[in-house]
Order: structure tokens, then C-alpha cells, then sequence
């Protein structure tokens, strides 16, 4: 805000184009650039209003030549020729942005007291927690699988402020000479419990329930309903190959830095692709070729906890049913 000059600014660094033609394109491969955009606060309050979405105010505490500094270094990113940037989930986004400018202003980074929730956390950690407390188990789930062993890092408490939550805690907690670089905080929008839902149909219990109606029809009805289990397995492991074939593509074909090394590869075999499609036939190599997935699976489930990168619980059940059909498949001649 500049009272001499009656105006009201928003800075958005979480801007991209949309109506971009490629827009899709880029933003799977990771080269969609963001930018930052200017707009009037009464604007800008207006579409969160519309979309239901929460604001919170931070008046930020610092000297009135570091504050001039400050709206200058804002103008001066916003021009055309230097407001775009490559987006990084993790490391450079809207919210760390928002850091890095009044640190840049300030000329040193903020003294912040500890705002991770335990030792050891990790992006992944703090990634649940935010998706947690709406209710996203299904969101989280996505995450899990799409993005890699980088995600399970060690976060420091600067690295931490890639979450809005955590930059606001943040700020309320850090000083800059000595003095608390917040003075005052409002809401300014009321909506943060807006997309809190808390659904009882979570990944674990669909994926539970499918374990449990897999295990006990396989046991009972198998040889009864042989077409019917060929269509289900057919229909699983194509699905299950189709993940796999996305983790590569997202891994090797896209520059998300955080979709690289991803072992969920370890479950979502690839090779099941093909191989869904040879379910019908009665050749013995794809017999073997289930022997041998239902052993890899049992050392897989043993080392389940001790990879170099946290999987999601939910997926146990589908292990379940990888290993039971597995099994049943070996035996088909």
C-alpha cells in the first residue's frame, strides 16, 4: 500500500498464461514458465472472494529506505523482460519468491525460530501435513507416486518456507535487525476451512476392500470364474503398467527435478504392460514370468520400509493383489 500515491498493489508470482497453446505440453515437462503479475488489491480480493479462497495480511516490519528498496526490486522483476521464471515446486515458486524479495530488500536473510514440526522432516512430511488437514489423502496419493526419492530430503527451516503455511509461520516467527518483521496480521478473507473436507472413502480403504474382494474370490471361485479373472487381470496389470510406463515418462521425459529417482518403478513394473496383453494365451514363459513377480514382490513388501523413499500405505493393499494374482497366474498350465 502507498498512501501518497493512493494505491494498492498485489504482486503475484503464481501467474502463468493459461490460453497458452502448448499450455498442457509445458506444464507435464516442467517448462511452463510462471510469472509475476500486477493487480489491485480490491481486484485481487475480488477473485479469491469468488473462489473461495483465504488471505491473510502481513504487514511487513522494516525501515522505510528497505521498504522503497523493496517496491523498487518488485517494478523492476515485473518488467516484461525479467518477470518470467522457471518454475521449482520446491525450491523456487510463488511462496519462496516472496522470501527471497524482502530478504533481497533487507540485505540478509531472516533469523527465523525453528518451524518444522520435528527433526528429520522432510518435503514429503510437510507436504502431508498441508494436504492432511484438507482432507486430501487422494491428492497425497498422486504425490506419492509421481514424485520421487528427492521429495523424502532433509528440509531446513529456510527450504520449509516452499509451503504458504510454513512462510507465514515464518515471517511471524523471524526478525531482521534484531526487530520482528511482522507488526500486524489479519484476514483478510475468511475461507481457509473452505476445502477441508474430511471423506471416510480413503485410498487405503478402496484399495483395502479391492485386497479383500481379490483374496477371497481367488481363493473360492477361481477355477469357476476363469474368463472373469482373466478380464480383471487383464484390466489390473494393464493398469498397473500403464503407472509404470507414466513414473518413466515423468522421471526421463519432463525437467521435474522432483519426479526423478522415483521407486515406486519397484511396484509398477513397466513389463506389466505387454504382458496384460499375452494374459489370454497360454504360453509358458508369461507363467514364469508371474513366478518370478510373485517372489520379487514378497522381497519388495520386506523391503518396503527401508528403501530410500517414503511410499504411500495405500499402496500396500495393491501390492496385495499383485502378489495373490501373481501367485494364480504361475499356476494357470
Amino acid at each position: 500500500m502507498d498512501n501518497r500515491n493512493n494505491t494498492d498493489l498485489v504482486f503475484n508470482y503464481g501467474t502463468f498464461d493459461f490460453y497458452d497453446p502448448d499450455f498442457y505440453s509445458k506444464f507435464v515437462k516442467g517448462k511452463l514458465l510462471y510469472f509475476v503479475s500486477i493487480d489491485s488489491l480490491p481486484s485481487f480480493m475480488a477473485e479469491y472472494d469468488y473462489y473461495k479462497r483465504g488471505i491473510t495480511e502481513q504487514a511487513i516490519n522494516i525501515s522505510c529506505p528497505e521498504k522503497q528498496k523493496l517496491v523498487g526490486l518488485l517494478f523492476e522483476n515485473a518488467k516484461e523482460e525479467n518477470k518470467y521464471y522457471r518454475y521449482d515446486f520446491n525450491y523456487d515458486n510463488c511462496t519462496t519468491r516472496l522470501r527471497d524479495m524482502v530478504e533481497k530488500a533487507a540485505g540478509k536473510q531472516l533469523e527465523t525460530k525453528n518451524i518444522l514440526p520435528r527433526p528429520g522432516t522432510t518435503f514429503r512430511h510437510l507436504i502431508h501435513s498441508y494436504l492432511d488437514k484438507g482432507g486430501q489423502q487422494w491428492s497425497g496419493l498422486g504425490i506419492d507416486m509421481l514424485l520421487g526419492s528427492p521429495l523424502d530430503k532433509k528440509v531446513t527451516n529456510r527450504e520449509a518456507m516452499f509451503l504458504p503455511d510454513y512462510l507465514l509461520m515464518a515471517f511471524d516467527s523471524s526478525k531482521l535487525n534484531g526487530q520482528p518483521v511482522v507488526s500486524e496480521k489479519k484476514i483478510l478473507l475468511d475461507y481457509f476451512d473452505a476445502y477441508k473436507t474430511k471423506s471416510g472413502i480413503t485410498p487405503f480403504i478402496v484399495f483395502g476392500i479391492l485386497f479383500l474382494v481379490v483374496a477371497i474370490l481367488s481363493i473360492f471361485v477361481f477355477k469357476k470364474w476363469n474368463l472373469f479373472f482373466k478380464i480383471v487381470d487383464f484390466i489390473f496389470f494393464l493398469i498397473v503398467g500403464l503407472i509404470g510406463m507414466l513414473i518413466l515418462f515423468m522421471w526421463f521425459g519432463t525437467e521435474h527435478a522432483m519426479c526423478k529417482n522415483n521407486f515406486n518403478l519397484l511396484w509398477a513394473l513397466p513389463t506389466h504392460l505387454p504382458v496384460a496383453f499375452m494374459l489370454f494365451s497360454k504360453k509358458q514363459w508369461v507363467d514364469n514370468y508371474f513366478r518370478f513377480i510373485f517372489f520379487y514382490m514378497i522381497a519388495l513388501l520386506l523391503a518396503w520400509f527401508f528403501l530410500p523413499q517414503q511410499f504411500n500405505t495405500a499402496l500396500l493393499p495393491v501390492i496385495g493383489v499383485i502378489l495373490i494374482r501373481s501367485f494364480y497366474l504361475s499356476k494357470r498350465n
